[in-house]
């Protein structure tokens, strides 16, 4: 008598099949959500301004800026050139197709988060957010993705499904379960950032930026090319501890745990003190390199986040631009 039973090879090929649909399903939830809490709430608050979150090349004059080796010689403006005696380059506001890349560190470190959110959420509200924004307006976005190591590249791409695709991929299971392999290498995604990038665009670099030293260079080298924005992630907690006394303290992405007294007045001012440092090297390090800057904590409302970088962005955009006419006259 047969047994209709299915095979192993069928029950595990079912199980796949429901654990995609089950993503596909998450992700579309997520989208929904940031359509109906986040994105309709920007669409009467921006009002064109989405073009300020990233630049391209295009018909309308938006900025002069000094010549550098990988840029279109029949944009050199030869008047300012010869004002200057230093070759300079008009920069263009795109008028069509643009594209957008997010450079996602999704490391063991963001899936903190001392509240009702992690770091993750607030990364991946933030990519469903400024992708469905740009997509919709014709532009192309895509995403390296790094957990452990560089996981996913996902080629530039317009539209909702697309959108849905990148979402799905930052979903936490897509590094749930794997072995931890020591401190976040941010500086192997910028490389990577680097080389897998081959047009000019605008970079999202998404990052609680706790990873080993030595990603300085590649983040500069990269904006020697692209136009790079760093959003950073954190948490309230990473920065000032509260009194809660006796608490483990555990690092996700080594971890190594131990005890700490929170009670102790002593430990939470040098704990405070370290973290400040921490911050004004981190902030020193980002300006130096010239990228725009996104601070986005756990505990911040998204859409009053993106429309303060976008006012930045463009208060600056028409100071650089004021600079350059008045060099230019």
């Amino acid at each position: 008598m047969k047994s209709w039973w299915p095979s192993k090879r069928a029950r595990a090929a079912n199980d796949a099949q429901v654990a995609a649909e089950t993503a596909a399903g998450a992700a579309e939830r997520v989208l929904r959500r940031l359509e109906w809490t986040v994105i309709r709430r920007l669409d009467g608050l921006l009002q064109g301004d989405y073009r300020t979150l990233m630049r391209g090349t295009g018909l309308d004059l938006a900025d002069l800026r000094e010549y550098q080796h990988h840029d279109d010689v029949r944009h050199i403006d030869w008047n300012v050139t010869a004002r200057l005696q230093t070759p300079h380059v008009r920069v263009f506001t795109e008028d069509r197709e643009m594209a957008a890349w997010f450079v996602l560190d999704l490391s063991r470190s963001v899936d903190f988060g001392s509240g009702l959110k992690a770091k993750r959420e607030i990364s991946q509200g933030f990519v469903g957010v400024l992708a469905r924004l740009l997509t919709r307006h014709g532009n192309r976005v895509g995403a390296l993705v790094y957990g452990n190591d560089l996981e996913a590249v996902i080629p530039p791409r317009s539209g909702r499904p697309h959108v849905l695709h990148l979402l799905h991929a930052m979903d936490k299971r897509s590094v749930e379960g794997k072995p931890t392999q020591g401190m976040t290498r941010l500086s192997d995604l910028l490389k990577s950032a680097a080389v897998l990038m081959p047009r000019r665009s605008t970079v999202f670099v998404v990052s609680d930026f706790l990873t080993e030293p030595g990603w300085e260079k590649p983040l500069a080298q990269l904006t020697q090319r692209h136009e790079v924005v760093a959003v950073r992630l954190f948490d309230p907690l990473e920065i000032e501890l509260p009194d809660l006394g006796l608490v483990p303290l555990r690092d996700a992405e080594t971890g190594e745990q131990l005890w700490v007294d929170t009670h102790d007045a002593g430990f939470r001012k040098r704990f405070a003190r370290i973290a400040a440092e921490r911050e004004a090297t981190l902030r020193a390090t980002l300006a130096k390199a010239g990228v725009d800057t996104l601070e986005l904590s756990t505990d911040d409302d998204l859409a009053a986040a993106i429309l303060r970088f976008a006012d930045l962005r463009k208060r600056r955009f028409r100071t650089n631009g004021a600079q350059r006419k008045a060099v230019a006259a």
